[in-house]
């Protein structure tokens, strides 16, 4: 994840507080579905950024009307807010985010004072990723209930404040957030629980068929081992018996040490890695350095922070795909 401007995160949290609290004196406040402030009908709805996006989306259907404060091609860490994206937030119905990818946005959200607010991050189990995620934390293959086994039994972690926020890379735990998505949503909008019942037990289907691909796609491959710029896989590789290689930790556009860059060619060499990775929006130049050194091909591993025109796919599931074919190409699969 890019820190690179969390020392101005505070600043900017109190410019949107600041802005919150001149609206306050000229707005008449949020409207809630249960008094019938909807517009056009549906329940508005403000996400943080596009997995967040997706969810409400998805799960919300034609009920709801959908805005996000990331827009696309904008590193959602990066994000300041702007005087219209505080009224949008402090007006809407419901409001969507994952705390600790936007420092600046989930403090402007604790002062919108929004009754539906939920952090996704509540919804599943958070763990701490370093750099590097070996397959000796995760597993391979196994059913529904394994995987469930497993979570239960792995990285008692109680400070979700300092834990990998990646959670939608991993189908397993995007469904588990969408579950808790869906039951807030009907909470919010009793008279469409059906509806939204349905879109999540229809969103969980599909996100347990991508799983069950991933499991059977990476069960034989040459190598269990990736490189990439940017260390946001740490639980897709820890669910599918992965060992995930961030060359410059959790920001993609730090510069690694000499040291670094010669541990990564140690990597590459013993454990027969074939491509280091690079996403879509940040730099590839550590990624194509680091590959022209050491003899290794370029691509691109897209963490789905945003759908852009570089992205290899126009939503969640086509970027995962994409992700998967490059990673069994990466790896080698059998």
């Amino acid at each position: 994840m890019n820190v690179r401007r969390l020392i101005s995160a505070s600043a900017v949290a109190g410019a949107a507080a600041l802005s919150l609290g001149a609206l306050s004196a000229c707005s008449s406040g949020s409207s809630g579905a249960a008094d019938g402030g909807k517009s056009d009908g549906k329940l508005d709805v403000v996400a943080s950024f596009y997995p967040m996006q997706y969810l409400a989306e998805q799960i919300g259907g034609d009920h709801v009307q959908v805005t996000t404060l990331a827009k696309p091609g904008v590193e959602p860490h990066d994000l300041e807010l702007k005087p219209r994206q505080a009224s949008e937030l402090r007006q809407a119905d419901y409001v969507l985010y994952l705390k600790g990818v936007m420092p600046a946005v989930d403090d402007a959200i604790s002062q919108a004072g929004v009754e539906n607010t939920v952090d996704a991050a509540t919804l599943t189990k958070l763990e701490n990723h370093g750099s590097d995620v070996g397959h000796d934390h995760g597993h391979e293959g196994g059913t529904a209930e394994e995987h469930a086994e497993h979570e239960g039994e792995e990285h008692k972690d109680g400070d979700n404040a300092a834990a990998d926020p990646h959670v939608w890379l991993d189908p397993v735990k995007y469904a588990e957030v969408a579950k808790g998505v869906g039951a807030s949503l009907e909470k919010a909008d009793p008279a469409h629980a059906a509806d939204y019942k349905k879109n999540t037990d229809d969103l969980v289907k599909k996100l347990e068929a991508l799983d069950t691909k991933f499991v059977d796609g990476l069960r034989n491959t040459t190598t269990k081992t990736f490189i990439t710029t940017h260390s946001a896989f740490g639980y897709l590789a820890e669910r599918y018996g992965l060992e995930q290689h961030g060359i410059a930790g959790i920001d993609p556009e730090s510069e690694p040490s000499p040291a670094r860059i010669k541990e990564m060619q140690t990597v590459a060499k013993e454990e027969k890695v074939t491509t280091v990775f690079f996403e879509t929006l940040a730099s590839d130049r550590t990624a194509r350095t680091l590959a022209k050194d050491t003899g290794l091909k370029t691509d691109v591993l897209d963490p789905l922070e945003g759908i852009t025109d570089k992205s290899k796919g126009d939503d969640y599931f086509a970027v995962m795909e994409a992700n998967f074919a490059a990673l069994q190409k990466a790896l080698g699969a059998k």
